[in-house]
């Protein structure tokens, strides 16, 4: 996923930037609200979610939201040392989606990306709402949680079919083990390792497709969309 991350200091950036990316984010930094904006221009790089920190030099943070929501959907989260309810309410009614009062411990960071991220409706594309993911034989509807196979419903646990929805909506890309932990156990990695294998093998065997699930050895894994 690319991220947009608008942070004025570089020292502070450069760590956060670095968490990310091990988590499989694509950061781009701006260091004010006018490279914000510029890098959100419709011809610019798609983001998936902005990191907005309301401290910047050239412009507030709360105007810069309005901008931001003005020209685009993408998910938005303020980051801030302003702890008040007045402030998150007044973020929130500017178009934020969610609010981070800092310090904040980066796997509530991680998760609160994920779920602003999931909560944003893709387009397939045909330019329609993507309520549903077709690979090959395998049709997954998201709106009602439901997966078949050929035409045959199969039944997944919740961890299962959200594991599976996670590694559908990217076909082909390699989520990491940390980021997919965090996305459907919302936890950290350490001693939920064995759990995702299990559930790793336990979808192959239920959609009785084997090789849709690719472990990418030392990373983690990818969805190989099967041919129709």
């Amino acid at each position: 996923m690319r991220l947009l991350l608008v942070e004025d200091d570089n020292h502070v950036a450069a760590a956060l930037s670095a968490v990310l990316a091990r988590h499989g984010f694509e950061v781009t930094h701006a260091r004010s609200g006018e490279e914000a904006l510029q890098a959100l221009v419709p011809e610019g790089p798609g983001f998936g979610v902005v990191l907005l920190d309301l401290g910047l030099p050239d412009q507030d943070g709360y105007e810069v939201c309005g901008k931001i929501r003005k020209r685009t959907g993408t998910p938005v989260i303020m980051v801030t040392a302003r702890a008040d309810v007045r402030s998150r309410i007044h973020g929130l009614n500017l178009g934020a989606d969610d609010y981070v009062v800092k310090p904040y411990d980066t796997g509530e960071l991680l998760a609160r990306i994920h779920a602003v991220s999931r909560r944003a409706v893709p387009e397939d594309a045909s330019g329609g709402t993507d309520s549903a993911l077709r690979l090959g034989s395998v049709l997954i509807e998201l709106p009602t949680r439901q997966v078949s196979v050929d035409g045959s419903v199969v039944a997944l646990t919740r961890k299962e079919f959200d594991l599976l929805a996670l590694l559908a909506q990217r076909p082909g890309v390699v989520f990491r083990r940390e980021q997919i932990i965090s996305e459907v156990w919302r936890t950290s990695w350490e001693g939920t390792g064995r759990t995702l294998e299990v559930h790793v093998a336990s979808l192959r065997a239920k959609l009785r497709l084997p090789a849709l699930i690719e472990t990418v050895r030392g990373v983690g894994y990818r969805l190989v969309a099967p041919d129709a």
